[in-house]
Formats: C-alpha cells, structure tokens, sequence
C-alpha cells in the first residue's frame, strides 16, 4: 500500500527485519542492548515498516495489552516506534501509524497506547494521540523522560 509521499509504502513485516532500526534509532545502537519483545514472534503482535525508496525507515510494532485508562477496552500497546534520524519530520512516522490504525480498527482495537518519549510528545499531539496527566516517568530501559499516551477509535 502506497500512502501520500511518492516511494513511501508501509508494510506488515516480520519484527527481525525492524531490528537494526529500533537499535540505531531507540538505543544509541548499543549492540549490547536486545531490541526484542518477548512478544514479537505472537500470532496478535503487528509490525509495520515504512520504507522509502525500497530502504527501512519507520518501525512500529503492536501488542495485545491492558488499557491504561480503562481495562474494558480492546487494547493494543505501541513500542519501538522509530523514524531514521535522516527522515524525521516528513509525515512517514504518522503514515506507519495511520496504516496500524486501520488494522487495529480492523481487528476491532478501541484503543492504542505507548509509553512515549516526552521528546516525542509534540509528533504524537500532532497525530491525535492524548497524555495521561501524571504518567510521567523515567524508562526503566532507557532512563530517558517518557509519558504514558494514548489514541481512542
């Protein structure tokens, strides 16, 4: 599926194929930090790539989880949402979201939520996502700033 930026198209791919990306990207590429989820090979996990000009630029990947504002919803978790640091600020980040959103609306999804950069809180305002107001907290994984969003269908 090709999407509004002439050779972008976001794809469902298997999660190994993200790897790199989530390293370079979300981990300063330190080899010695696993960007696995023990979630990633479930048959309801989704992973999305978004490739310009044949090359990998977006990840996203999807699981199952709980809502944070309310556990009656169908609820997915967004991790490992990364855009190479050369395609940041075209719209690709937000395509990869928009085709995830389908399928998640697909799948009868009420809700997606992440634990998200406060760096990134700007794109994901942008993009229709909502903070939960005191969810601020240090990444046990990265020690960086992020904050607990989410997005209703």
């Amino acid at each position: 599926m090709t999407d509004h930026n002439e050779g972008f198209e976001v794809r469902r791919v298997a999660s190994l194929e993200l790897h790199d990306l989530r390293r370079r990207v979300l981990r300063s590429n330190n080899p010695d930090v696993s960007v696995a989820d023990p979630r990633d090979e479930e048959s309801t996990s989704l992973h999305f790539g978004g490739y310009l000009d044949g090359r990998l630029v977006v990840c996203a990947s999807l699981y199952p989880s709980t809502s944070p504002t309310d556990a009656r919803l169908k609820t997915y978790q967004l991790r490992y949402m990364a855009t190479d640091f050369d395609a940041q600020g075209h719209g690709y980040g937000a395509q990869v979201l928009e085709t995830a959103a389908a399928a998640l609306r697909e799948l009868g999804v009420e809700q997606v939520w992440a634990n998200g950069r406060d760096t990134a809180l700007g794109f994901y305002r942008a993009t229709g996502w909502e903070v939960v107001e005191g969810s601020e907290h240090l990444s046990a994984e990265t020690r960086l700033p992020h904050t607990v969003i989410f997005k209703s269908f």
